[in-house]
């Protein structure tokens, strides 16, 4: 008996001894799924990680959109002037500036001797209308590249703009816009900055001086097709004058 009561001292003794690190390793080491469930708790709560994703569905969704515009005859607007289009415009909408549902994409990347003005309902997805479109004659020759919001600097904005009224002014009908960018475009109105047909703005005219003829900064378009073009985009639908621009997406606050 006293034997076995020895034993019993001696186990206990050990156990004792040891105790400490035993539960020095129970308390070091925390259960994996913790670790995990920290670590995804972390990054799901990055700014950057968050911003990415957001950025990422905001591309799948456009590339989504964009594959089944109907061209309608036409071709499509370059998805890198399209996506800045649809990234201000659907800002806009949700603010409630859009009434009328219509983008109209002016890519300012490409000559002007080209048909660079598309119009999309955005509802059936179709593009209803392709046009020739004037830049400023102080924003560049055959290419537009410089760009203000000055007055008398007759150059062209670039950015979002809301349609405003239609009036009837010494190239007929015309329409109002209202530049939607602070210190971009937002000076529209004041210069008279405003949709228009112009003589200047044909084949003919680019046949006989090789590039289109210039404005004092209006998106001016063929005779032939500004009342129908007035009709369809007046009403607070959204225009959009793209241009690759740096200095642009540094300042702008509807595209990234």
């Amino acid at each position: 008996m006293a034997h076995h009561n020895n034993n019993i001292t001696t186990r206990l003794t050990m156990i004792y001894r040891f105790l400490p690190l035993i539960l020095f390793c129970v308390f070091s080491f925390k259960p994996l799924n913790t670790t995990e469930g920290t670590k995804n708790e972390v990054t799901s709560t990055d700014p950057k990680l968050i911003a990415a994703n957001a950025k990422a569905t905001f591309e799948a969704k456009t590339k989504s959109f964009y594959s089944v515009i109907d061209a309608n005859g036409f071709s499509l607007p370059s998805f890198e002037s399209f996506i800045a289009a649809f990234e201000g415009y659907e800002q806009l909408k949700q603010l409630g500036k859009i009434q009328n549902e219509i983008l109209t994409i002016v890519d300012f990347s490409l000559s002007s001797s080209q048909e660079r003005m598309w119009v999309v309902d955005m509802k059936t997805q179709k593009v209803i209308l392709k046009s020739l479109v004037s830049h400023g004659r102080n924003s560049g020759s055959e290419y537009a590249t410089d760009f203000s919001n000055a007055s008398e600097s007759f150059k062209s904005s670039l950015g979002f703009y809301i349609t405003g009224e239609t009036y009837t002014g010494k190239h007929g009908l015309s329409l109002r816009l209202d530049g939607m960018e602070y210190g971009i475009n937002d000076n529209a109105r004041n210069r008279a900055v405003v949709v228009h047909g112009a003589d200047y703005v044909s084949k003919s005219f680019i046949k006989n001086t090789g590039r289109l003829g210039r404005s004092q900064g209006c998106p001016a378009v063929p005779y032939e097709i500004h009342k129908e073009l007035i009709e369809t985009i007046k009403g607070k639908s959204c225009i959009f004058i793209y241009h690759p621009s740096r200095a642009y997406v540094a300042k702008s606050k509807l595209v990234s």
